[in-house]
């Protein structure tokens, strides 16, 4: 491949590195030729050839492409409209960069969040939508189903967690939920879906065949997108649904529709913070605490062993006398309840 200026590529796959040669410089002398005919400059030092395989022995192989008599610098991760490729085309290299920048907003997004006079939740995923996500899906469609994208996963956890002012133990179910933000590969695979649909719908793109006619694969390892197409016609919402009742997590009864968006998601970020560890049952109780080596003892003051639960069902000295259920549905009296415990805290 050997880009050229305003984010021309000019590509082509052969079986021999001596066969790339012997086409691509020919091409990129049609290219100067035209660039001349439209009085335009290429600029040789934007100008870089990559190579693109499997064949690791062949790592620092590189091509010998000219523009205007002079070779172009080889790059082995050229940058192509915003995304990183590497030989492999595992886009290890473009999400690891991705994972560092969402990093870099989730930062930004903490300040929002002060544990008691952080910003409300509406305000916190608004702020995650623009900064994040904006950043964490781009071009989603062309790496979607690389074995990498935990990388960028892991951070818009760390967002979810920030919006719902929840603990790293919880269940990653919840964070979704509590967000309101969609589970980010169900995100990536609609939006994936939606790009095969319109491929589908014409054939005379070029990248209808490398889809719906694709070549023999090479490595069982290799996860291409006409290997494991996502569903054309599906909805972020129904596919949230259904995963959200295949799991199993504690107290996922309260939720019966994962897709709507939680009560008490408008109250102050330090209720709502509360509110949510005990809806997951992994807040700092005693016996989290204990878990996790923070304290000494697992028991409560009453002398039970203090669980999340066990503050708002069972225990004397803490009991919400309407239970979780009712703690819930974020009512008044509930507002109460925990204004008093973190207070008593």
């Amino acid at each position: 491949m050997a880009p050229a200026a305003g984010d021309i590529c000019c590509s082509i796959q052969t079986w021999t590195f001596h066969e790339l040669d012997a086409t691509l410089n020919p091409d990129m002398i049609k290219l100067t030729d035209y660039c001349k005919t439209w009085c335009l400059q290429p600029s040789i030092i934007k100008t870089v050839s990559s190579l693109f395989h499997l064949h690791h022995a062949s790592t620092i192989h590189e091509l010998n492409v000219y523009l205007n008599g002079q070779k172009v610098k080889h790059e082995v991760e050229p940058v192509y409209l915003g995304v990183t490729l590497d030989r492999t085309l595992s886009y290890h290299a473009h999400l690891k960069k991705t994972a560092a920048k969402v990093k870099t907003r989730n930062d930004l997004l903490s300040k929002l969040a002060g544990s008691s006079w952080g910003a409300r939740a509406p305000t916190l995923r608004m702020s995650a939508l623009a900064t994040s996500y904006s950043v964490a899906e781009y071009y989603t469609r062309v790496w979607s189903q690389s074995s990498h994208t935990k990388l960028v996963d892991m951070q818009l956890h760390a967002a979810m967690h920030i919006i719902s002012g929840t603990l790293c133990p919880t269940p990653l179910p919840w964070l979704p939920v509590l967000s309101n933000i969609a589970p980010s590969h169900i995100r990536q695979e609609v939006a994936t879906g939606k790009l095969l649909e319109k491929v589908h719908a014409n054939s005379s793109l070029p990248l209808h065949n490398d889809l719906f006619k694709p070549p023999a694969a090479r490595l069982p390892s290799r996860r291409p997108l006409w290997s494991h197409p996502p569903r054309q016609d599906a909805r972020v919402e129904t596919l949230w649904r259904e995963e959200w009742i295949s799991v199993i997590i504690p107290n996922q009864s309260l939720i019966t529709d994962s897709t709507i968006c939680p009560l008490g998601f408008d109250l102050p970020h330090c209720q709502w913070s509360l509110l949510n560890r005990f809806w997951t049952g992994k807040g700092l109780c005693a016996a989290n605490q204990y878990r996790w080596g923070l304290c000494d003892s697992p028991l409560c003051s009453c002398g039970a062993t203090q669980t999340m639960t066990h503050i708002v069902d069972e225990c004397p000295l803490t009991t919400f006398s309407r239970g979780l259920e009712e703690l819930h549905h974020a009512i008044e009296n509930a507002i109460t309840w925990l204004d008093n415990y973190a207070h008593a805290k």
